[in-house]
């Protein structure tokens, strides 16, 4: 069955347009004649949306009862039933409530795909996962559903849906997006002009990534090497040696010229064993590359020029940045080429910067220890065939034995240049012009005299040993340079494992990079059969399905190997690959460990917190139990008479601690949710008067005063998670500050007096005049299992489990906010709940109560 055809309009900013874009092109879909179907579509309230959804059939939604609300999710099955050629899913990213079948909306869509029908469907940009950070830096709000980047990036088609920011604040201004008595709260904090031109941004840039690798994949599959300049992207050649950072620096400040430019440092280890690395030095450079915002690749090679050019080329680089020649001017001239020179040479459209550096000049005379490569040997065969007959005629008229030195000199310089066949062929050549030319009789190839034979002997002997023993110094010398190259690609591999920063992604590509390949997969499986084995992961274009398809298989271990298409690799290349293989099984056992560390560190925390716990039921849970007890005892005597006040008072003790039982087990609850990561907030607009009478039901009349500045504006929270966190800060004012009253003071910090990652926020302070905290112990003090005696005076009396703050700060974090605490002046203890400002609008990223696993902070 042909797979369905995916196509996402991507948008910067709720409100921008992309439900609406999305039914615009399906009425020109049904005009055309497709069997078109709205599976989901939100109109969230905008009257020209759900206007624009007139006259298109919908299917009727899914409607769920959960935690006594309704809500309604996409209907997969219907929809498979009635087997549209068009299917409407808005909202790719949202999360599905349980029981609604699949965990994501996108797992639904793939559903969908898979059985042949095409999907429209809308996504923003703070959706995507791999931006939720970034957003949050801009926006102070952190988005709780996300989407895995690849599953938009494989969409066939990715719609823009683009409008500047002015106008969008104009649409919002006008009602279009919210209704109007939340449009000023919306314009003072999302939909600010700089959060939305980053936003803008940030859609841009990553649409553009996109297009790159389409652009990437159309030149590869038309055989197309010419860079293609659609954006600047440099590329800086590290030799590992101290010019490295005098080179990035210079890359950075060309790039900063331009805007969304990318900038990619490449260390090429050296096998001719003429530059020294220098490890510190790279290791540094590594950093500043991290600093400066761009990228670090190690890629291997024979020839440095060739892999510098061949991998500017895969990256499509606009511009390369390479040191000037260490090579003194005048030795330039009787050498070959450098590797500067070569790229300058072969660079084609590439702009080449050859930067000039404090090393620049400064090299020693080295001969080349390099490889026998083809134009060496041909260039020796050309001198064993011209030169002996050259030096004949220039020692015309001297005697056999000065000829014969000298000639055994040229067939040295032969060996030297060409290696062992062609000193062989200038021996045997220059031993017959010596026959004929210079021993008696001369004229011809008759020796008269034997020790002119013996001497010719000799002269054949020791050229042919010297030309071998030339030869293996030869292969001996780029044996260890590509050793020492090896052993740098191998040390790279070594630092990613102490480092702690390879996952199999990256190790999988850093192998695709080293050997220039197409596509690495790691297979997994069983038996000899390799057709049978599975992918568990891959980089590359095109890879193979099985190591059987693959040009290079390496084998990891019994039921693991690495299959590499692109090129079929010399046995040299095998040897090093197997080291990357045992690099591989390192991670791995590297993985192993640390798993096996953090389930100790959950181990060694549950024991803590089974101590705790046992400590709790032992004593902070038995002590209200024994007084309900005992007070249901005294009740149910029949022989004793109560009057209504001492019956009164023993059903108080009664109600007190089943109170305090009930907020015990609350807390340890929390706590458990917490460990767990299982809370996930229903944020929504929240103001502190609708929460404190339920948060405070419980204090002692008279104990809290409320000092609340008038029309204080919504704060973004949950109600029930605020009104516990309340709850839990009061009580541990009360209990603290026996005999002292507790204020609850509010504020706005919309001048900026108060912020929560950049947004303005609304304070809340608890105040107290009891024993107060000394500073050094504040942090100790929302531990879990931490009671404010033990961090203050190390006294273990007291009440509770210590878990009421500990809980009050989770709660308070899960929903963008901060608790903290501070001396009050006079002394006491002051906490300070500072939650962002409410846009007015709900959000529905935030799912519900145990819906998803929240994400880490």
């Amino acid at each position: 069955m042909t797979r369905g055809i995916l196509r996402v309009f991507l948008g910067a900013a709720p409100g921008v347009g992309k439900t609406y874009s999305m039914l615009e092109e399906a009425h020109a879909q049904v005009v055309a004649g497709v069997d078109v179907v709205a599976g989901i579509v939100l109109d969230h309230g905008r009257v020209q949306t759900r206007l624009q959804l007139e006259g298109l059939e919908q299917l009727p939604v899914r409607k769920i009862s959960y935690r006594g609300a309704d809500f309604e999710e996409l209907d997969v099955p219907a929809l498979l039933a009635r087997r549209p050629a068009l299917a409407l899913v808005d909202e790719y990213a949202h999360s599905n409530i349980p029981g609604a079948g699949n965990a994501k909306r996108w797992q639904d869509v793939e559903e969908l795909l898979a059985a042949g029908i095409d999907v429209y469907s809308t996504v923003n940009v703070q959706h995507l996962a791999s931006l939720g950070d970034v957003v949050e830096t801009i926006t102070g709000v952190r988005q709780q559903e996300t989407i895995p980047d690849e599953m938009v990036r494989r969409a066939d088609q990715i719609e823009l849906v683009d409008i500047p920011p002015e106008l969008l604040r104009q649409r919002l201004s006008a009602g279009n997006v919210y209704a109007r008595d939340k449009v000023d709260a919306a314009l003072a904090n999302y939909f600010r002009l700089g959060n939305l031109t980053a936003l803008r941004e940030l859609a841009l840039l990553w649409l553009a990534d996109r297009v790159e690798e389409g652009v990437a994949a159309y030149r590869q599959s038309q055989g197309i090497e010419a860079s293609w300049p659609t954006r600047e992207r440099i590329v800086v050649g590290l030799t590992g040696g101290l010019e490295g950072e005098v080179l990035l620096r210079r890359a950075a400040r060309i790039l900063s010229r331009v805007s969304g430019g990318e900038l990619m440092a490449v260390h090429i280890p050296r096998s001719d064993g003429v530059a020294g690395e220098v490890p510190l030095a790279l290791e540094s450079q590594r950093q500043l590359v991290t600093d400066l915002g761009g990228t670090y690749h190690s890629v291997g090679g024979e020839d440095p020029a060739r892999a510098l050019l061949d991998f500017a080329r895969s990256v499509g680089a606009t511009q390369i940045v390479i040191g000037s020649s260490r090579r003194k001017p005048l030795l330039g001239v009787f050498a070959s080429p450098g590797v500067g020179a070569r790229v300058v040479r072969d660079a084609g459209d590439m702009d080449v910067h050859m930067v000039p550096h404090p090393l620049g000049g400064k090299s020693r005379p080295q001969l080349s220890r390099g490889d026998l490569n083809k134009k060496r040997v041909i260039a020796g065969f050309a001198m064993a065939v011209v030169l002996p007959v050259l030096v004949q005629y220039l020692t015309d008229g001297l005697s056999l034995q000065l000829t014969m030195i000298i000639q055994f000199a040229a067939t040295i310089t032969v060996a030297l240049v060409g290696g062992l066949w062609p000193a062989v062929v200038a021996a045997v050549w220059s031993s017959l012009l010596l026959n004929f030319f210079a021993a008696p009789p001369v004229g011809t190839l008759t020796i008269h005299d034997p020790e002119n034979l013996v001497a010719l002997l000799v002269f054949l002997v020791v050229a042919v040993a010297v030309a071998l023993a030339v030869d293996r110094s030869a292969r001996r010398s780029r044996e260890a340079s590509k050793a020492s190259a090896e052993a740098a690609t191998l040390s790279e591999l070594a630092r990613g494992i102490l480092a702690s920063q390879d996952t199999v992604q990256v190790f999988l590509e850093q192998v695709r990079e080293h050997f220039g390949m197409r596509s690495v997969v790691l297979f997994s499986g069983e038996g000899t059969d390799l057709s049978t084995w599975t992918t568990d992961a891959f980089v590359g274009e095109e890879p193979p399905e099985s190591p059987a398809e693959a040009d290079n298989v390496a084998e990891i271990s019994e039921r693991l190997v690495l299959g590499l298409s692109g090129k079929v690799l010399p046995a040299s290349d095998r040897r090093l690959l197997g080291a990357f293989g045992a690099h591989l099984i390192a991670l791995g056992q590297r993985e192993a460990l640390t798993l096996s560390q953090r389930e100790n560190q959950q181990l060694s925390q549950d024991n803590t917190i089974r101590t705790s716990v046992l400590r709790a039921v032992s004593h902070d849970l038995r002590t209200p139990l024994a007084g309900i007890k005992l007070a249901v005892s005294s009740l149910r005597q029949t022989a004793v008479h109560f009057d209504p006040e001492d019956e009164a008072e023993l059903l108080a003790t009664i109600e007190h601690y089943a109170d305090r039982m009930d907020a015990l087990v609350g807390n340890l609850l929390d706590m458990s949710r917490l460990s767990a990561d299982m809370v996930s907030p229903i944020m929504g607009p929240v103001t502190w008067p609708e929460v404190l009478p339920a948060a405070l039901h419980g204090v002692p009349a008279g104990r809290v005063r409320i000092e609340l500045p008038a029309n204080m504006p919504p704060i973004e929270a949950d109600p029930g998670l605020l009104e516990r966190v309340i709850a839990n800060v009061v009580e541990n004012a009360v209990k603290y500050a026996p005999g002292s009253d507790i204020t609850v003071v509010g504020s706005v910090g919309g001048s900026g007096s108060a912020t929560v990652n950049g947004r303005p926020a609304s304070e809340l302070r608890i105040v107290d005049h009891g024993k107060g905290v000394p500073a050094a112990n504040v942090v100790a003090m929302f531990r879990p299992f931490q009671r404010l005696d033990d961090v203050s005076y190390g006294a273990q009396g007291g009440t509770g489990v210590g878990l009421g703050l500990a809980v009050a700060k989770g709660f308070t974090e899960i929903m963008g906010g901060v608790l903290n605490a501070e001396e009050t002046p006079g002394g006491g203890l002051t906490m300070i709940i500072r939650l962002p400002l409410s846009t007015g609008t709900k959000n529905t990223d935030a799912g519900y109560p145990g819906r998803t696993k929240r994400e880490s902070p």
